[in-house]
C-alpha cells in the first residue's frame, strides 16, 4: 500500500531568473474509495490509499453510526479492478454487529464527497448538525500553553508523504504529557481526521477525553464536529477557524484554537482548560 501514496511524474521547472528545466516530481495519489455498510453503498470518498480501514470506521462515527469498537462486525475490501485487471482496494464493505442500526437512508450520500469537502453529499441541511452519542464534552483536562503550541512543529516532524509531495493535510492526536498517539496525512483534511478517529475506534478508545486534536490546515465546522463526535475535547488549528466553527466548539464544551504558529495561538472557544 505504501507504493500507492506517492506517484512520479515529470515537470517543467519555471523560475525568474533560472533555466528552464524539465525534472522529477512527487505527487500525492488521489483515488476514490467506496463505502459500503452491509453490502449497500452508502457514500464515495476521494482519498490518499492507505489506512482506509480506520477511515471507514472514522467516517462511521463521524455520521453517527457508530461510537464503540463492538458496533463494527468487520470490514473486507470488496472486488474491483483496474484496467490491467489489478485489485484496487477502492471499495470497502463495513458490516455492523447485531443490534446496531444501519445507516438512515435519509443520511446517503448522493452525490461523492470531494477531497476538499467532507460533508459535501449530505442529503439535507440538517443531516449536518449530528447528535453526538457522547453530549456536551466536560472533559477537565488542562493544557499548558508552551504544550499546545509546540504541536505544530510536533507534527509537521512526522509528515513523511507531506515531506515528499508537499500536497497532503495531516491530524495528529496528542496526551497532555505532549505524546503522539496517532498521526495520518490524506489529501483531505477531514479524511486524515477521520483515520485518527478511526484508528481510535478499532483501539477501542472512544471518547478521547484528555486528547488534543491537532490538524495542520484551517478548524472547519465539520472538523470540529468530528472532533465533537469522537469525543475529544480540544482542537487545535494552524490557521483560522469559521465562524460556525467557533459555534459548534463553544455549545460542544470543547476548547478551539486557531493561528497556532511559532509557539502562539488563539483561544477561540473553552480558554479554562489552558494554563
Amino acid at each position: 500500500m505504501a507504493g500507492r501514496l506517492v506517484r512520479r511524474t515529470r515537470v517543467t521547472r519555471f523560475a525568474p531568473g533560472e533555466q528552464t528545466v524539465q525534472r522529477e516530481d512527487a505527487l500525492a495519489v488521489e483515488e476514490p474509495l467506496e463505502v459500503r455498510v452491509g453490502g449497500t453503498s452508502f457514500s464515495v470518498t476521494m482519498r490518499s490509499p492507505g489506512d482506509d480501514f480506520d477511515l471507514v470506521a472514522g467516517f462511521l462515527v463521524s455520521e453517527g453510526i457508530i461510537w464503540s469498537s463492538d458496533q463494527l462486525a468487520s470490514m473486507r475490501f470488496c472486488a474491483g479492478t483496474d484496467e490491467q485487471g489489478l485489485q484496487t482496494f477502492n471499495v470497502i464493505d463495513a458490516e455492523l454487529s447485531a443490534g446496531t442500526p444501519p445507516p438512515d437512508t435519509s443520511l446517503e450520500r448522493h452525490v461523492y464527497t470531494s477531497s476538499s469537502c467532507g460533508i459535501c453529499g449530505t442529503a439535507s441541511i440538517d443531516a449536518v448538525h449530528k447528535a453526538t452519542h457522547f453530549g456536551r464534552l466536560d472533559d477537565d483536562t488542562t493544557w499548558p500553553a508552551e504544550l499546545l503550541g509546540s504541536l505544530p512543529d510536533r507534527l509537521r516532524e512526522r509528515q513523511k508523504v507531506f515531506d515528499r509531495t508537499g500536497g497532503v493535510h495531516a491530524a495528529g492526536l496528542f496526551t497532555a504529557d505532549g505524546e503522539l498517539l496517532c498521526l495520518r496525512e490524506d489529501v483531505g483534511r477531514h479524511n486524515a481526521v477521520d483515520k485518527v478517529v478511526g484508528w481510535a475506534l478499532r483501539e477501542g478508545r472512544l471518547p478521547l477525553a484528555g486528547t488534543t486534536l491537532q490538524v495542520s490546515g484551517r478548524a472547519s465546522f465539520e472538523l470540529v464536529q468530528k472532533a465533537h463526535m469522537a469525543g475529544i475535547s480540544v482542537l487545535a488549528a494552524v490557521s483560522a477557524p469559521s465562524s460556525l466553527a467557533v459555534e459548534h466548539a463553544e455549545s460542544a464544551g470543547m476548547t478551539l484554537v486557531g493561528f497556532s504558529r511559532g509557539g502562539g495561538f488563539n483561544a477561540y472557544a473553552g480558554a479554562h482548560r489552558i494554563t
